[in-house]
């Protein structure tokens, strides 16, 4: 009897260890089937100019104000370049988690433009194994600005323009993000027979994180050859560059830059900007030319439709 009682109790001690194990084993078989999705690539649907990968989640709306001033060249006189001012003022809303659309104004060339945003690819890691982030952009703009005399006659269509991205983004680390943006813009009117409709750009950005509230980001975009040949105000058209900060205070997070772009849509700022950062002076030395504006967007959040919990 005894040692029958004895056999009993042995078997029951080691069968808690037995469990144990079991449920380590599940609980480590349930971790690695999960997929862990990267967040925040960038701080806002734009990297600066142009738009990063990031839509905004289901019923959030992002009111966008930007403004864009002279060139800081201008002199005292213009307050270097903060008495020229342009405005764009716009709205973001996240339809569903992967899909956001779209509308602004702009002063410059009084732009409307619409646009629709969906993220096809997210990175992840764990079951899914996803490297990049991919997300389909396309715009339509149009001017509405006066015609001249010699325009009258032209149709609504030749003040249209279409643009049209893949956004590839890889977030390496906590800190640091890598956009590609291959880029379509259809021009239907243009100037000369020597300038396409379709022009093709190829855009490299970054966001380099410093503290949870700061970044450093920059972008640029390069025109492929012998797409683009008139002048703009007289100015030969250059490659689209930016540089700048994004600082989250609260609700809102402002983006204050430095760019060679005036216009804050993709018809303006990846085929019409003009402003030189460097040039030869009179003397032929390279010299900083200063043919850049500061700039900012402010970006407010409102929840417009509540998750369900």
């Amino acid at each position: 009897m005894l040692r029958l009682l004895f056999l009993i109790l042995l078997t029951l001690s080691f069968f808690p260890s037995f469990a144990q194990d079991d449920l380590m084993d599940l609980l480590e078989s349930q971790e690695e089937e999960r997929t862990d999705f990267t967040t925040a690539t960038f701080k806002t649907t734009r990297i600066i100019n142009s738009h990063s990968v990031e839509t905004l989640p289901h019923g959030e709306m992002n009111f966008i104000i930007g403004h864009r001033f002279g060139r800081v060249n201008s002199g005292i006189g213009d307050m270097f370049g903060l008495d020229n001012a342009t405005i764009r003022l716009g709205f973001e809303y996240g339809v569903i988690d992967d899909l956001t659309i779209g509308i602004g104004r702009s002063s410059n060339q009084k732009i409307y433009d619409g646009f629709l945003k969906y993220k096809l690819l997210k990175q992840s890691s764990g079951k899914k194994n996803m490297p990049v982030s991919l997300t389909l952009f396309s715009n339509i703009a149009i001017t509405t600005i006066k015609f001249t005399p010699q325009q009258q006659d032209y149709p609504t269509s030749t003040r249209l323009y279409y643009s049209y991205q893949i956004l590839l983004a890889r977030k390496f680390n906590k800190n640091l993000s890598i956009q590609l943006s291959p880029t379509l813009v259809h021009r239907n009117l243009v100037e000369t027979r020597e300038d396409v409709n379709d022009v093709f750009l190829l855009g490299a950005g970054g966001r380099y994180k410093i503290t949870n509230s700061l970044s450093v980001n920059g972008e640029y975009f390069f025109i492929f050859p012998n797409q683009i040949e008139s002048p703009v105000a007289g100015e030969e058209v250059k490659n689209m560059w930016a540089l700048g900060i994004d600082l989250e205070t609260g609700g809102h997070i402002f983006q204050l830059q430095f760019t060679n772009s005036r216009g804050m849509v993709e018809k303006t700022f990846l085929t019409e900007s003009t402003g030189r950062l460097f040039g030869k002076n009179q003397e032929g030395n390279t010299t900083l030319m200063g043919e850049f504006h500061f700039g900012f967007n402010i970006n407010r959040i409102f929840t417009i439709v509540k998750r369900k919990s």
